[in-house]
């Protein structure tokens, strides 16, 4: 029994080291193919493969716009004081704007839904103007841009919560003529 075992340790040993190496040629002659048949195509790697984008967005077309500027910024509650990330978006939409320069823009203040009607509407209005005038000192023709206020008659997220609140307290830049289709 035990003389078993051993033979069969003995094989399974012999047979693993048999396929953990590479066979070393014999000779160091070169051996050419004389068969004519296809040979198989090496495989290739996905991650080495360079897959073009989708969808590109057309030059001036409001999807780029969105796309490479952003059209929307956000406000702390009750503010209409830009941060450093809302400036950082209005700096691309200056950019965007001055490539453009036949593109007009409607600049909508948005508030949540906390406060009276009248005074959303209000501090939408003070949003939607801090904007332009950022992005007056930046360069683009105010006669290009429109401000309105919709207080919190628009929300993009109808929850009544914080996640909620803070997503619709906003100004967002449409692009509402002069754009490429």
């Amino acid at each position: 029994m035990k003389t078993k075992l051993f033979c069969l340790i003995g094989a399974s040993a012999f047979v693993l080291a048999a396929c953990a190496t590479d066979p070393q040629p014999t000779s160091s002659r070169t051996v050419t193919p004389t068969s004519t048949a296809p040979q198989p195509r090496p495989v290739t790697s996905v991650r080495s493969q360079v897959t073009p984008p989708l969808y590109v967005a057309k030059p001036g077309s409001v999807e780029e716009f969105s796309t490479s500027a952003g059209d929307r910024i956000y406000f702390a509650y009750n503010s209409y004081t830009l941060s450093a990330e809302a400036r950082a978006t209005l700096s691309k939409q200056a950019a965007w704007l001055n490539s453009y320069p036949r593109t007009r823009a409607l600049l909508a203040g948005n508030c949540d839904e906390r406060g009276t009607r009248e005074y959303n509407l209000a501090l939408g209005a003070r949003r939607a103007s801090a904007v332009k005038e950022y992005l007056v000192n930046l360069g683009v023709d105010p006669s290009r841009m429109t401000t309105i206020s919709y207080g919190k008659e628009r929300p993009i997220d109808p929850r009544s919560m914080g996640e909620a609140w803070s997503i619709n307290r906003n100004t967002h830049t449409a692009i509402v003529s002069g754009a490429s289709s």
